[in-house]
């Protein structure tokens, strides 16, 4: 045992079994004779630190992915957890120690968004599971402290993965919701961002999600938390509950009989912290001799271990105690500097996909007399924001981006509520419906402004949900901006003006008739603190638009069923229809060439070999890349593999996996790489995309995932190069 744990166990030790009750919560009390302050586990982190005040607001994670850039979003992490340290280290010398202020963050949500409608979809980072490990790892070292690793013996701040596992939607049913997944696709789509988490991010805190997964509470499953995390995985941090999850089993899963019942299970399963209040009864659980007073004090040492990695609780390693003091003396001043909005506003450039251009944009100065700009989210802090959020010291809308960077006249109208029929109670629907026909009549180019917010696409009850506990009941706009972008297109048609649409929100939606009718879409997601001004940039062309979509863009009702979590139909990866938009697409105001040529390197793993072997390279891709156009501009190389299952079937050296391996049930593709380049025009540059032999494993129908020599076709841009392992 480590002179961590140790320390933690001897100081568990001197606690009364009372005292230890009061640790296991989320608002864990002070045991001020050990010197122990009271402490609140419940913070928040997914693209700033959020509900506690002043940060630097970020995209959110969906625009973060959009970046394709885990270095920057790397970066990001390291400040957010920066801005953490600065505003608990001042806040709690006040002693506030309040919910929302402490060092334990409750971030990256890693789980996979599986189906468009998902209300908490845009918390996440996309639909592809090698996109949402190395961004879910990355975001996890910035946050952690990249001093920690491999060790990760202190900690700026501590990281949490969430929600293990198989947790997508629906929101309205996940209270009591069973969330069936064979386990091919536990092991292919909703387990592998968590397992590097644990192996690669040493993240320190796992979180479970309400639902049930296989029949088991996912805050009580011996499967999931024993077998898996602590088991095959080797997790050694703590695990929290998700917020009255435990509170479920017994009132909506109805799996056990009581709040002891419950509080047991959970326990027992190593759940060590109560985000909620059913460990209230665990001292009456241990009373009748559910739980063991030795498994609440295991509990309790992974707790305290944490806190003195945080340098909450002071250890007797002193090299230790003095790199927690460096993060201790992180000012106050630290907190939403100049420097941070700066990399607030990068992001949110990086993260804005061009989806269509027929050569309007970007809009030259003097080129348009009059801008105008109509539509609900053109001037709404909400669609910066996203959910989980801090509060910026100054946001940038839509609208004010545009008219602090053009010198054009810039005319305004809502239009449209962004869903209700309108905006005044006395007046009749569509009560800016006419202003908006007047606004585009009266200008030479319109900025139609469209999107959702976090009340329309959001978590189950946490900020008001308007429809359907927080999922999307379509995929398409609400019928208000319905009305409102029909009226501007035929007005814009009548009058010869153009038209550009702009779309904030957190997910897809169906887009085919603005595709159709639009002159350009511009998509920015939620876009944070500076988002109006990344717009602004694109739109005039001070940056050039390089985001590329971490989803897919369906028609609406293209979708399976939403309860149904097969990943049949699903993703790019096994969609089998045509979308709207594909998963990695996204235009530019240059033009690009790739050039690619795939080797091996000569690491060819055993057919079943450790997560750590497999991370290995076993290609490597070399890409020529030219901007051939008359802009310096940024491109997202990506990479995908096709496996050809039914190759590696006949092969008589896999014949040992022939019966398991069904080739109708494969990914028609799988991303296996991704980078981003900044050229200038006319330039070239040489990157090498190293490929994982993991990236080149084939999971069975069991769940069982192999090296299967055979042939392997990567696909770079336009390209296809086959190579023979």
């Amino acid at each position: 045992m480590s002179n961590l744990y140790k320390d933690a166990e001897e100081l568990v030790s001197k606690m009364t079994i009372e005292e230890v009750a009061k640790q296991l919560k989320y608002d864990a009390e002070a045991v001020e004779r050990l010197g122990i302050p009271a402490y609140n586990w419940w913070n928040e982190a997914l693209h700033g630190v959020a509900r506690a005040g002043t940060a630097t607001v970020f995209p959110q994670a969906i625009g973060l992915a959009a970046m394709f850039d885990d270095e920057l979003l790397f970066e990001i992490a390291q400040v957010i957890a920066t801005e953490a340290r600065a505003k608990y280290n001042a806040q709690s010398a006040e002693g506030d120690r309040d919910i929302y202020k402490g060092l334990t963050m409750w971030s990256p949500n890693i789980n996979l968004f599986r189906d468009q409608r998902w209300g908490r979809g845009h918390e996440t980072y996309g639909e592809d599971p090698y996109l949402t490990t190395k961004l879910g790892v990355s975001f996890i070292k910035g946050l952690q402290g990249i001093d920690n690793y491999p060790e990760c013996d202190t900690l700026k701040v501590a990281a949490c993965a969430k929600h293990f596992a198989v947790h997508s939607g629906p929101e309205g049913e996940r209270h009591h919701f069973n969330a069936i997944a064979s386990q091919k696709d536990m092991e292919e789509t909703y387990l592998p961002a968590f397992e590097a988490a644990v192996k690669e991010g040493k993240v320190e805190s796992v979180m479970g999600a309400y639902n049930r997964t296989n029949d088991e509470p996912c805050c009580g499953s011996e499967t999931l938390m024993k077998k898996i995390l602590r088991g095959k995985w080797g997790f050694k941090g703590h695990f929290v509950s998700d917020c009255w999850a435990i509170r479920d089993f017994h009132e909506n899963h109805k799996i056990t009989n009581s709040p002891a019942e419950s509080a047991a299970m959970a326990l027992n399963a190593g759940c060590d912290l109560n985000c909620g209040n059913t460990y209230l009864c665990i001292l009456a659980a241990l009373k009748d001799k559910l739980i063991t007073e030795k498994d609440m004090r295991t509990a309790c040492t992974r707790l305290m271990a944490t806190r003195m990695k945080l340098g909450i609780l002071p250890r007797s390693d002193e090299d230790a105690n003095k790199k927690t003091a460096v993060y201790d003396a992180i000012s106050y001043l630290e907190n939403d500097t100049p420097e941070h909005n700066a990399l607030s506003l990068k992001a949110a450039q990086e993260s804005i996909v061009l989806l269509k251009n027929n050569g309007v944009l970007p809009i030259k100065e003097g080129e348009y007399k009059t801008i105008g700009v109509v539509g609900p989210t053109a001037n709404l802090r909400t669609v910066l924001e996203g959910n989980y959020f801090g509060t910026a010291s100054e946001y940038v809308t839509n609208l004010e981006g545009i008219k602090k960077n053009t010198s054009s006249r810039v005319l305004f109208s809502d239009g449209a509520h962004l869903y209700q029929e309108g905006y005044s109670n006395l007046a009749k629907h569509d009560d800016r419906m006419a202003e908006a026909i007047i606004v585009t009549q009266n200008s030479d180019i319109t900025i139609l402004c469209l999107g959702l917010d976090a009340t329309i696409e959001g978590e189950e009850g946490d900020t008001g949900n308007m429809f359907a506990s927080g999922d999307k009941v379509s995929l398409k706009l609400p019928e208000s901006q319905i009305r409102l972008y029909k009226n501007v297109i035929k007005t814009a048609k009548e009058n010869n003006k153009k038209l550009v649409v702009v779309l904030n929100a957190g997910s897809a939606i169906d887009l085919q008739e603005l595709n159709d009718e639009a002159d350009a879409i511009v998509d920015c997601w939620y876009s944070g603190g500076q988002g109006g001004q990344a717009l602004a940039d694109v739109l005039f062309g001070k940056i050039n638009p390089s985001g590329k979509l971490p989803v897919t863009f369906y028609k609406d009702g293209d979708q399976p069923e939403f309860t149904d979590y097969s990943m049949k139909n699903r993703t790019y990866r096994y969609f089998e229809g045509t979308p709207i938009y594909p998963f990695g697409y996204g235009l530019s105001y240059t033009s690009f060439d790739t050039e690619a040529s795939v080797k091996a390197t000569g690491f060819i793993p055993e057919a079943e070999s450790e997560f750590f072997e497999l991370q290995k390279s076993a290609l490597e891709i070399e890409v020529d890349i030219t901007n051939t156009g008359d802009m310096d501009g940024d491109e997202v190389v990506l990479a995908y593999v096709d496996k050809k299952p039914a190759d590696k079937k006949a092969n008589a050296s896999n014949a040992a996996y022939a019966d398991l391996l069904d080739p109708s049930n494969q990914p028609i593709k799988s991303l296996c790489g991704f980078k981003r380049v900044s050229l200038k025009k006319g330039e070239t540059k040489k990157i090498v995309l190293p490929v994982s032999a993991y990236s080149l494993t084939t999971v069975l129908e069991d769940g069982k995932r192999v090296f299967l020599k055979g042939e392997y076709t990567i696909k770079v841009g336009k390209q296809d190069v086959t190579v023979t392992l």
